[in-house]
């Protein structure tokens, strides 16, 4: 996974004082405690701008899904998450406010399929934060600033402590690559950062296979047997 790209900070800045206005509107509904139990320590607290059910304690993704998302009542009442939401113009496979208390803790953890080589990808848009917050991705250490866009490469291990004291608070948006997406990325990286290398084998996993193309002879599969040789 050498040549991926972990993350981007897009050339996107959205007005801070917005973005707090919103998130004052909703800051006293329910919150839904998220659903990793195990993943973290502290008050880690989720509510959906958009969902399946359009209900925003519906607050997982679900990249297999068939139903579209559609707005919850809570972004009813956001006129500049919409705005933003609108303004980006592919398919959302998630779309939540996570708040990270004082004092909270996710512990590393990868997710699964969450890289724009797997098609799909997720964007943080800090809201609330502050310079005590340690967002840490494969090691290293991510500032993200209120009103600015990143993306994450959440196929690599990350994790997140709130050392600070105000609440944490980002939207984070998962989506589905597509053409418009490609350009918004291939400005920053090279294409070819986004492609998975091939996975090498072993020697044990090499001589079962060439064990099974033996089995088969066909043209073909002599011809992949030279290839692993």
């Amino acid at each position: 996974m050498d040549k991926l790209i972990r993350s981007i900070q897009f050339p996107l800045f959205f007005d801070t004082e917005k973005l707090k206005t919103d998130v004052q509107k909703i800051i006293n509904e329910n919150w839904t405690a998220h659903y990793n139990t195990k993943d973290y320590t502290g008050k880690w607290t989720s509510i959906a701008l958009m969902s399946e059910s359009g209900k925003s304690d519906q607050i997982y993704a679900s990249p297999n899904a068939t139903e579209k998302l559609v707005p919850t009542e809570i972004l009813n009442s956001c006129a500049y998450f919409k705005e933003i939401l609108d303004s980006f113009l592919f398919e959302k496979t998630a779309v939540r406010l996570l708040q990270l208390a004082v004092g909270a803790e996710v512990k590393p953890h990868s997710d699964n399929c969450l890289g724009y080589e797997d098609g799909c990808f997720r964007l943080h848009i800090p809201i609330i934060t502050n310079s005590e917050v340690e967002f840490i991705l494969d090691g290293k250490r991510l500032i993200m600033n209120e009103g600015e866009c990143w993306y994450i490469d959440a196929n690599f291990t990350h994790s997140v402590a709130n050392r600070g004291t105000e609440d944490r608070i980002h939207l984070v948006i998962d989506g589905l690559r597509n053409e418009w997406t490609d350009a918004l990325f291939f400005k920053e990286a090279d294409p070819e950062q986004f492609i998975k290398p091939a996975p090498v084998l072993s020697e044990e996993q090499k001589q079962q296979m060439i064990a099974e193309l033996q089995r088969m002879n066909t043209p073909m599969a002599n011809e992949l047997i030279k290839n692993l040789g």
